[in-house]
C-alpha cells in the first residue's frame, strides 16, 4: 500500500515538473523508454545490487538512456538510491493517468464477447463519452463468458450491458415472480 502511495507521489511530482516546463509529451515518452529499458532483468539486477557503486550504475544507465531528459534520469537515480526501481512501471502508469485527466480523457476498459474492429471501438468511445461527458479512450478485452453486449469500467464506474447480466437479472425477476 505504501509503495503505491509513493509511486503516486513520484508521478505527481514528475507531472507537475513536466507541466511547468511544458514538456508533458517528452516526460511521457521518457517514462515509457525508462520502463522499456528497466524491463531487462539483467540490467535491473545490476542496478538493484547493493554491491555495485552508484557511479557505475549511473554510468551504465546514462549509456542505456542517452536521449532521456536529465530530470527524468534524476528520477531514476533517486529510485536507485531509495531502492524503488520496481515502482517505475506504476509511476509511468500514474503519470499517464494524470496526463489523460489533464487532457480530459478517461480510459474505458471494455470487455466484449467478440473482438471489436476499429470503427466499433470509435462508436463505442463516442457513446461512452456522451454518457460520461468526457473524451473516452477504449482499451478492449474479449471474454466470451459475457455472451454479448459489453462491460465498461471507467474509473470507479461500471457499466454492465452484457447479455450475461441481463439474463441474470431476468432469472432473478422470474424467481421472484414465482413466489
Amino acid at each position: 500500500m505504501a509503495r503505491r502511495v509513493y509511486s503516486k507521489r513520484y508521478a505527481r511530482a514528475a507531472f507537475e515538473i513536466a507541466l511547468e516546463s511544458g514538456e508533458l509529451k517528452r516526460w511521457q515518452s521518457d517514462l515509457k523508454e525508462i520502463v522499456r529499458v528497466l524491463s531487462e532483468k539483467d540490467l535491473l539486477a545490476f542496478l538493484e545490487s547493493p554491491k555495485i557503486h552508484f557511479d557505475e550504475k549511473s554510468k551504465l544507465l546514462s549509456g542505456q538512456l542517452p536521449k532521456i531528459n536529465p530530470l527524468s534520469l534524476n528520477l531514476v537515480y533517486l529510485l536507485i538510491g531509495r531502492g524503488g526501481l520496481d515502482m517505475v512501471g506504476e509511476i509511468a502508469d500514474e503519470f499517464q493517468r494524470l496526463l489523460n485527466s489533464h487532457r480530459g480523457i478517461e480510459i474505458a476498459e471494455v470487455t466484449t464477447a467478440v473482438p471489436l474492429d476499429k470503427e466499433e471501438e470509435r462508436k463505442l468511445a463516442r457513446h461512452l463519452g456522451q454518457i460520461i461527458g468526457k473524451k473516452i479512450e477504449v482499451r478492449p478485452e474479449v471474454d466470451a463468458g459475457i455472451i454479448g453486449g459489453f462491460v465498461a469500467r471507467i474509473g470507479d464506474r461500471l457499466l454492465d450491458g452484457s447479455t450475461r447480466n441481463k439474463l441474470a437479472a431476468l432469472k432473478k425477476e422470474l424467481a421472484g415472480a414465482g413466489r
